[in-house]
């Protein structure tokens, strides 16, 4: 049974391979990025379907993003917290895209219960909806 660390990491390596990924979650699993919602984005998804078309979908609104610079700060057997770094081209305009990421897992039975990300608003705006950002 994997712990929350090999389940985290097991996600960050995997990106872009929804097919890997989605082994990793529960039934019921849930996705968030709670600081979407501030921008009107959707910033939850659950259940494995619903997760699997996100994670199917990432490649192709950001080609090339990849997860690099990991560091896990917490590591339990059922909770991770890790901060990480990505990179990628956004499909829509071209643009380049660097983020920063804070996650949180919760494991359940061996799969992922809940990943929670925290990220840099900023590129977000900036970058992707095109808003000016002084």
């Amino acid at each position: 049974m994997k712990t929350a660390k090999e389940l985290l990491m097991g996600y960050l390596e995997n990106i872009g391979n929804p097919d890997v990924q989605i082994e990793l979650f529960a039934e019921d699993a849930v996705f968030e990025l709670p600081y979407l919602a501030s921008l009107g984005i959707p910033a939850r998804w659950e259940g494995r379907e619903v997760l699997y078309n996100f994670l199917s979908n990432l490649p192709k609104t950001f080609p090339g993003f990849k997860f690099k610079n990991i560091e896990i700060h917490i590591d339990t057997p059922d909770q991770a917290f890790g901060e990480y770094e990505a990179t990628a081209v956004i499909a829509s305009n071209g643009k380049d895209y660097a983020q920063h990421y804070m996650g949180r897992v919760v494991a359940e039975n061996g799969k992922i219960k809940l990943i929670r990300e925290a990220l840099n608003m900023v590129p977000v705006v900036r970058d992707i909806k095109g808003i000016a950002v002084n």
